[in-house]
């Protein structure tokens, strides 16, 4: 663990299998629009939704946790 992550700047997390270092305290959306602003705006227009490890529904209004897993789908996936 790097020493930023453990004094509360970023946490690592994963989106679409992909590594992002995300702000502490950030939601699942705010750290999507910055690792991929064009996916974030379909997720926000609701033709893609965003779900956790196990598949289901993310709540994009939570904190992202280090290690957190998250996809981006199809609306019709989800």
């Amino acid at each position: 663990m790097t020493e930023l992550s453990a004094e509360g700047g970023t946490v690592r997390i994963y989106i679409d299998a992909q590594p992002v270092d995300a702000a502490r305290g950030a939601t699942p959306l705010a750290a999507l629009d910055k690792h991929d602003a064009p996916a974030a705006a379909l997720v926000r227009g609701g033709e893609r939704v965003m779900v956790d490890h196990r598949g289901l529904p993310a709540a994009l209004e939570e904190p992202v946790g280090n290690g957190s897993i998250f996809r981006v789908v199809s609306s019709r996936q989800a």
